[in-house]
């Protein structure tokens, strides 16, 4: 396996990548932008939440598992967009709580969340076989 120094020249980019699709996509004021600023962009959010993770678990197993607890753990803040709490909303309430942790429950996020964990699945296959291609 490649050092973590080198592995990271392909993560870091890709991180980047990654948080500037999603704000596009979020911010995104063309045709059907309804869908890319609500679900397009929570793609991308499940997206980087495998790549920040990555960054600190890279074994082969951390490949299958960062997808599903990642899902398993949106799956959790979005049920929590229906609890109202002071605090959380006081925390919503400013433009690090709306990323973060959202405003409003949508049934529709699951189905996107699904897909932005597979496509973070694929591109955790795709960094950790590019860093074995590397090695030889």
């Amino acid at each position: 396996m490649l050092s973590k120094q080198t592995q990271s020249f392909y993560i870091i980019p890709s991180l980047l990548i990654v948080i500037a699709m999603g704000f596009f996509f979020k911010y995104y004021t063309g045709f059907a932008h309804k869908w890319f600023n609500d679900y397009g962009a929570a793609v991308f959010y499940e997206i980087f939440w495998c790549l920040l993770a990555f960054v600190f678990f890279r074994s082969r197993a951390a490949v299958r598992q960062i997808p599903l607890w990642v899902f398993i753990i949106t799956c959790i803040l979005e049920f929590m967009q229906l609890w109202h709490p002071p605090l959380l909303e006081q925390f919503r309430a400013t433009l690090i709580g709306k990323w973060l942790i959202g405003t409003t429950f949508a049934w529709w996020d699951f189905p996107h969340y699904v897909l932005g964990c597979v496509l973070g699945w694929l591109w955790l296959r795709q960094l950790q076989a590019q860093g074995y291609a590397k090695k030889s």
